[in-house]
């Protein structure tokens, strides 16, 4: 039970902060545009509100089905522009640049 809450709380931990620092985070932000999607800037805000409101219904174990949803597409569309991408460079290196991808991925199923 204790090991239960204590991933449901590390899970919660890195969405909110990752959501966080995509607000305050100027080198993130340029990331961001760099990657080349459309409307980029807005973009970024919808993924660090769902990241910041979905990983708070994880905190507070509320609707907690229905949170992981947006999280799981958002790691996937991540591990698809910037893990992937990474994949020229060796299989090593791509199972170490994704490798949290890959973690919170699996934790949120």
């Amino acid at each position: 039970m204790y090991t239960l809450k204590l991933i449901r709380y590390v899970v919660a931990y890195v969405f909110i902060t990752s959501g966080i620092m995509k607000l305050l985070d100027a080198e993130l932000s340029s990331f961001f545009v760099s990657l080349g999607l459309p409307f980029p800037m807005y973009l970024m805000y919808t993924v660090a509100f769902f990241e910041i409101i979905c990983g708070a219904f994880i905190l507070l174990n509320k609707n907690i089905k229905n949170a992981t949803i947006p999280l799981i597409i958002i790691m996937i569309a991540a591990f698809l522009l910037t893990k992937v991408p990474i994949l020229h460079s060796g299989l090593l290196q791509f199972a170490f640049d994704a490798r949290l991808d890959i973690t919170m991925l699996i934790l949120l199923f």
